[in-house]
């Protein structure tokens, strides 16, 4: 009786303290879950007709504390597209961190127990984002191919950056945006996610997804980095560029 009682108040508590971010998502049309342990909550929407899904809860990152915002969609991109972007103190700190445990475990430990993010900081070439300056002094990549990474960030994703740092990103919280394996992620430390942090996360990941598809799909600069696959996805996610219209 204790226990269905508690899980009761527990959800009655959850519901008040999520109704910001369940009024947002409802308001965009957007679908709202709890999640089954009631310790946070997962929103699926689109973007121009692909599915995307936000979920916020405990962090499945030890570089994360507190609670984690999580983005990821489904965007068929070949499978050697890989970029990764990171806040300057967490590339910092992951760093350290990569050296420590190449210098104290074996490589095949290390495999096995190191996150993607922490392997490509070992494996792929920096970004040279010395250009950037509004930027290089807060954010830092890496990528399979540095000249597609710095036409990833360069643009829309890179102006939507450099305004996070000093809003939504002004306490340099722990930040992931990634491809890999077909897909976009977006990692971040968020305590609170009131409708203002939801929707200024949902514009940087947005603008990530857009910004890459372009890039792997030639469209940025008129050259293909890799090879063109999953070309109706990608003109969903772009539209008609020729016309200024969006398809999805």
């Amino acid at each position: 009786m204790f226990d269905t009682l508690k899980r009761f108040f527990s959800r009655r508590k959850a519901a008040a303290h999520w109704s910001e971010a369940s009024g947002w998502a409802v308001q965009h049309g957007f679908s709202f879950k709890r999640a089954r342990d009631n310790q946070g909550f997962v929103i699926d929407g689109a973007l121009n007709g692909k599915p995307w899904r936000l979920e916020w809860g405990p962090p499945q990152r030890s570089y994360i504390q507190g609670h984690e915002l999580r983005f990821r969609m489904e965007l068929h991109l070949p499978s050697d597209a890989r970029m990764l972007l990171l806040s300057l103190p967490l590339m910092e700190s992951l760093e350290r961190l990569a050296y420590e445990r190449v210098t104290n475990r074996s490589p095949a430990r290390v495999e096995t127990a190191t996150p993607e993010e922490m392997r490509w900081l070992m494996t792929f070439v920096k970004v040279d984002v010395s250009s950037l300056k509004t930027v290089r002094g807060h954010f830092a990549a890496v990528a399979a191919s540095p000249a597609a990474g710095l036409a990833w960030i360069d643009g829309p994703l890179g102006q939507l950056l450099a305004h996070a740092a000093t809003g939504l990103l002004a306490q340099a919280p722990p930040l992931l945006l990634m491809t890999f394996r077909g897909r976009a992620y977006m990692r971040m430390e968020l305590a609170e996610p009131d409708a203002a942090a939801l929707a200024g996360a949902l514009t940087l990941f947005e603008a990530a997804v857009t910004q890459a598809v372009r890039v792997v799909s030639g469209r940025s600069d008129g050259r293909s980095v890799w090879p063109s696959t999953g070309t109706t996805a990608w003109q969903s996610i772009l539209g008609d560029e020729t016309t200024g219209t969006r398809r999805g």
